[in-house]
């Protein structure tokens, strides 16, 4: 070895030959049997040169220096293809994944097998974007220690101010996934919270657009999909990467505080409607009972006139023929109308026939008057 002792001394070191033929070091002898020796550099060379020729035979002598060089090069590209390797990567179904180079994203990736330059260069960062989150708003949802599930409002969400300045206590549930992964990684630092502060924001602005009756009682589907809309457009202008795929409206109630006074309201306006209805419906029933009956006067009114006409002109038309044939016989025509007009008026009434050869025969006729006036009257 090179620094071996040539004299047949003990063994020295490269700062020169301790006394006594004993081991020594930088600075001076040291202590004898005080513990085991320190690795000999050297052996371990040799060792791993023997290994490396073990490994990769063929070359020996004054080669074996070479031979060391090549085969840490060879465990070098060896290291350098098992970390290369290590860049595959698999994403699952219903995920996407988002490759980084030095902390930039490059590209996104989908479901597969996928390469990316392996760590600490790169990285990726998967999501999934067929998973549907939701966010409750105006309530809280707990367990209790006996297992059930309870709920808790919370005023500072879900109070909200009408268009006609009522306030209305709203609850309800917003279902999202997420459409855009790198935008989502990126862009924003929480996004459950941004989702739950945007849509709040956005139903405040549908509430205020409307009275309350309109928003207890009118179309809540349109104002559910009205506050879907607006979320997704105010979303979209922070470019958080997300889809609102539903607002549902779980409670729209007054305030605890106002609720029976305005249950009662809803009663009385419930009333009013109950009575018009009935108010229409009797109207339903009498009016055409009375449009019936007016048309049946107007029909027996036209009749009687239509009749009362044709009389008057048949009367009017048996006179001219009349006044024609009393031109030609004034007198026996006065007789004949006479007659007739006598036929026709005695023809209607009781009558009482007298013999005149009774005079002189001392009897006095009876006539029952009392019996024929009643008969009258009848």
């Amino acid at each position: 070895m090179p620094w071996s002792n040539q004299n047949g001394g003990g063994s020295g070191g490269p700062w020169g030959s301790g006394g006594g033929g004993k081991n020594g070091g930088p600075w001076g002898q040291g202590p004898q049997n005080q513990g085991p020796k320190p690795p000999d550099l050297e052996e371990m060379i040799r060792k791993g040169q023997e290994r490396l020729k073990q490994v990769f035979p063929g070359g020996g002598g004054s080669g074996g220096g070479s031979l060391g060089v090549k085969g840490v090069g060879l465990l070098a590209g060896a290291a350098l293809v098992i970390w290369m390797a290590t860049g595959f990567y698999t994403i699952k179904e219903g995920e996407l994944g988002v490759e980084l180079i030095l902390g930039e994203p490059m590209a996104v990736s989908t479901s597969g097998l996928n390469y990316n330059l392996p760590y600490p260069i790169g990285r990726t960062e998967t999501v999934n974007v067929d998973q549907i989150r939701d966010v409750t708003i105006g309530v809280r949802e707990f367990n209790t220690q006996r297992g059930s599930v309870r709920s808790q409002d919370v005023p500072e969400e879900s109070l909200m101010l009408t268009g006609d300045e009522n306030i209305i206590d709203v609850d309800f549930k917003v279902q999202w996934n997420i459409k855009d992964p790198e935008q989502y990684l990126f862009n924003v630092d929480s996004p459950e919270i941004a989702v739950k502060q945007v849509a709040e924001s956005a139903m405040r602005e549908v509430v205020g657009r409307n009275t309350m009756d309109e928003i207890q009682t009118g179309d809540r589907v349109a104002r559910q999909v009205a506050a879907r809309d607006l979320t997704q457009h105010m979303l979209d202008k922070y470019k958080a990467g997300i889809r609102i795929i539903q607002v549902q409206l779980q409670g729209v109630e007054p305030p605890v505080q106002v609720i029976d006074a305005f249950r009662d309201v809803q009663a009385a306006k419930a009333d009013n409607v109950r009575m018009q209805n009935e108010a229409q419906a009797y109207a339903n029933k009498v009016v055409p009972e009375a449009e019936g009956q007016a048309a049946q006067i107007l029909e027996a009114a036209n009749a009687y006139r239509e009749q009362t006409v044709a009389e008057a002109r048949g009367q009017a038309d048996r006179f001219s023929k009349v006044l024609s044939e009393y031109e030609k016989a004034p007198e026996i025509t006065r007789k004949r109308l006479y007659l007739e007009t006598m036929e026709k008026v005695m023809g209607q009434s009781e009558k009482i026939i007298m013999d005149s050869n009774g005079e002189g025969s001392g009897v006095v006729p009876y006539l029952p008057l009392n019996e024929l006036t009643k008969k009258a009257g009848n």
